[in-house]
């Protein structure tokens, strides 16, 4: 949670590269599909062979400007690529075409819900900028036979590197600005988010202070894959920098992996700065120039935003903020819910059924809600017998039960399982009468002041009608016949 932690303020920034979705390379024709044979997705221009010229990527532009429109970030109207130089085996140019001092999306934010206690807390990490770049290829270790390759399928994949401010002050507020992220990127189409195949790698930037006191010394905790991985390794690392600074230790700006096995992060390589890498515009490629026209027809082309939905479930349903926020958590979702609503017209219902036991039942059968056995029509069929009182809430969860089995619908579940309540007054009336008389005592401790005495009143006479009597109208009927 956002608190001190030892005594120590956590302080954290992420960089994120989205893969983003174009068929081709960002510089050039070659294929970005996954999965295919090593070294048959790279063209001579992806290794920047002589003779050969890197070309924009219009696709990838596109993306990116739609991704800061998502944000409400500065989309420049004039930005710059340039080189970045250092030497891995996999990046065979020696450099990687990237921004530096002007990148395409400027400033903007992310906000998102997150639970503090038993609070609901709303939260905002700002960002600093999302700027165009190719990907390296890949080094593959063959430990059995002692030997390492390349693979440059991946050389000039297009990424949209997003760089937070240091904002986030936890491991829960770096999952949920993550999540939140993954949602927006892959809602606008900008990015599958795949995270077992590379397409959407968080880093963490990591350091802790003295509350007040200047920003410590960061770590960068790379490529973290799951969220999982991600809240343990940021725990690691910070309790890991609290006791070298406890124990009298410097803290140095290091390059570090979280080995899930261990649960620990080692030091991959002492963290370069901006100096480092010999930054200079590069020669091949002119300024980026993208007109206002190009910005609006983007904005125009895309779909509804999901802080723009929630912000209308809030407005058209009346919905409490966080369940707009939680129904938008992705498109398929919230389709689910506006056809549920508009068929029973009971929106909070509607929410509350999505939320609950909708959501409980695909956790636990690792479902899609594209998947769920029930759909949205038959869920506010379900509702629409709770509202008008042909069932009690506890029976629908017993129709809920059989349209996931798959029983039938819902009228004929409640037919067949006999669910349907009692609505006969004059024979829930001779109930309360009979449970009345058996219990004189409970009555006069009712009538004598005891509230809860009532309890021992209704549980009675719901047994008697075998759980088909109407709460509402067993309380009414029976605070009659108390006076």
């Amino acid at each position: 949670m956002n608190k001190l932690v030892q005594g120590y303020e956590v302080v954290i920034g992420f960089e994120t590269h989205a893969q983003l979705s174009t068929h081709s390379k960002i510089f050039s024709r070659a294929p970005t599909a996954f999965g295919a044979q090593a070294n048959t997705q790279a063209c001579a221009v992806d290794m920047a062979l002589p003779g050969t010229l890197p070309v924009m990527n219009i696709g990838a532009v596109e993306r990116a400007i739609a991704f800061g429109l998502a944000i409400n970030a500065h989309v420049a109207e004039r930005s710059i690529f340039a080189r970045k130089n250092y030497f891995y085996p996999d990046l065979p140019k020696g450099y990687q075409i990237s921004q530096f001092e002007i990148p395409v999306v400027q400033g903007g934010e992310v906000s998102f819900f997150l639970e503090e206690g038993k609070e609901t807390v709303h939260k905002t990490v700002r960002l600093e900028r999302a700027h165009l770049e190719e990907d390296a290829g890949k080094s593959l270790h063959e430990d059995f036979i002692g030997q390492s390759g390349i693979d440059l399928n991946r050389a000039g994949t297009p990424l949209l590197e997003i760089v937070t401010q240091p904002d986030i002050r936890s491991s829960e507020e770096a999952v949920a600005y993550a999540k939140e992220l993954h949602k927006i990127v892959t809602w606008i189409g900008i990015c599958d988010g795949n995270m077992q195949e590379g397409s959407f790698r968080c880093d963490a930037n990591v350091s802790v202070r003295k509350p007040g006191a200047p920003l410590g010394t960061r770590r960068e905790i790379k490529n973290l894959n799951s969220f999982k991985f991600m809240q343990q390794a940021i725990d690691y690392e910070v309790r890991w920098q609290i006791d070298q600074i406890e124990d009298g230790h410097t803290i140095q700006q290091a390059t570090v992996l979280f080995d899930p096995d261990t649960g620990e992060t080692r030091a991959m390589r002492t963290k370069e700065d901006a100096a480092d890498y010999r930054y200079f515009p590069d020669p091949d490629l002119p300024p980026l120039v993208i007109g206002r026209d190009w910005v609006e027809r983007v904005k125009g082309e895309m779909a509804e935003l999901p802080r723009v939905m929630a912000e209308r479930f809030v407005r058209d349903y009346a919905l409490p903020e966080y369940d707009a926020t939680q129904l938008t958590q992705s498109k398929a979702v919230a389709a689910y819910f506006e056809a549920t609503a508009q068929a029973c017209g009971q929106a909070k219902l509607a929410s509350n059924w999505i939320m609950g036991e909708v959501s409980r039942r695909l956790n636990a059968s690792e479902l899609s809600i594209e998947q769920a056995p029930v759909s949205a029509a038959q869920l506010a069929a379900l509702i629409g017998r709770i509202t008008d009182n042909t069932i009690s809430n506890n029976a629908a969860r017993q129709v809920f039960e059989g349209l996931w089995n798959q029983e039938g619908e819902v009228d004929a579940i409640i037919e067949a399982k006999g669910l349907k309540q009692m609505n006969d007054t004059g024979e829930l009336e001779k109930i309360i009468d009979d449970v009345l008389a058996a219990n004189p005592k409970t009555e006069e401790e009712f009538k004598a002041g005891n509230a809860k005495a009532l309890n021992g009143l209704v549980g009675p006479i719901m047994k008697a009608s075998k759980g088909k009597a109407n709460p509402g109208q067993v309380n009414a009927l029976l605070m009659k016949k108390l006076g």
